[in-house]
């Protein structure tokens, strides 16, 4: 599916109300989040891979070519407007609205109305070109929900992880996120990720006629 057109990821064109398509959440470890990436205690010292540029026909890209745009760094910013959740990615300069804590219809940017046990999104990506680090500057929980590498990713294939803000992740190239949801009214992360910043993205709308509906509590 081609994108031809800029999408403009602060106002996207959604439904006002869609079916919410709930998925699983579970508490990070090292272990069961090694498919992703890797638990990140000291952020500014912890790599992040970068992709090589691939090879366009037969002949190979050249060895130590193709990988040397380096990293993007900087501030991503996460804040509750009333219901709506926007962010900015200060490190490659975009702006988004992330999500609702209700149906878009019954959202309100001025005041909270429904309560915050839920972030329902629109709009996911992956990055081809290198990982992505998010690491709290203030130690607040976050929850990140992934998918693993395909462009045939599915509503199932989804699960949320509940990070309690000692420590951050950078998740492998390809691997499908939309950024970071926040435990609280607002949020801090150090960014790190590939200056090329390629993105390869999927909108839940269009595609299943559904939001991504991601927990921001563990189960009792």
């Amino acid at each position: 599916m081609s994108n031809s057109t800029p999408t403009d990821f602060m106002d996207p064109s959604v439904p006002d109300t869609l079916p919410l398509y709930k998925i699983p959440i579970i508490k990070a470890t090292a272990e069961n989040f090694k498919e992703y990436g890797t638990i990140v205690t000291d952020p500014t010292a912890h790599p992040v891979e970068i992709v090589q540029w691939p090879q366009p026909d037969w002949r190979p890209v050249d060895s130590g070519t193709g990988d040397e745009g380096g990293y993007a760094e900087g501030t991503f910013t996460f804040r509750w407007q009333g219901d709506i959740l926007y962010a900015e990615n200060k490190a490659v300069n975009d702006q988004y609205l992330l999500g609702w804590s209700t149906q878009p219809s019954n959202a309100s940017r001025d005041q909270q109305t429904a309560p915050r046990d839920f972030l329902n999104i629109w709009h996911a990506n992956y990055h081809p070109d290198g990982g992505q680090l998010f690491h709290p500057t203030d130690c607040q929980p976050f929850v990140a929900a992934l998918a693993l590498p395909g462009d045939n990713v599915q509503l199932e294939d989804w699960v949320a992880f509940y990070c309690d803000g000692s420590f951050g992740i950078c998740i492998h190239p390809n691997v499908w996120h939309e950024a970071i949801a926040p435990i609280n009214e607002a949020a801090d992360f150090y960014d790190k990720q590939g200056r090329v910043h390629g993105r390869v993205s999927c909108d839940f709308t269009k595609e299943f006629g559904h939001f991504l509906s991601i927990p921001l509590r563990l189960p009792d």
